[in-house]
């Protein structure tokens, strides 16, 4: 009777196994990294609408509302994609 190997202790299983660790923890930290990139525009953005978009209000035009129009056009894509409304509705 020949004795079989058992496939998850073999060096090749166990190779596998750290490579997939390895995968799995290199994907977290490019996670953690892009959401520090968001978060950072985030900041950023929110510190720019606290400022009222560095328009004075005796300055305030229609360019300016077309400014913000497309922002909002922008920002509604995100939040459309992130929720799962408007054109991504699932």
């Amino acid at each position: 009777m020949t004795s079989r190997l058992n496939p998850i202790t073999t060096p090749r299983h166990e190779l596998r196994a750290e490579k997939a660790r390895r995968n799995k923890e290199a994907a977290m930290n490019a996670f953690i990294g892009k959401k520090a990139e968001i978060d950072e525009m985030l900041a950023r953005l929110q510190a720019l609408s606290d400022d009222h978009f560095n328009a004075h209000p005796d300055e305030v035009n229609w360019g300016h509302v077309g400014t913000l129009e497309h922002y909002a056009s922008l920002l509604k894509s995100i939040t459309d994609s992130a929720f799962g409304e408007g054109e991504h509705a699932r």
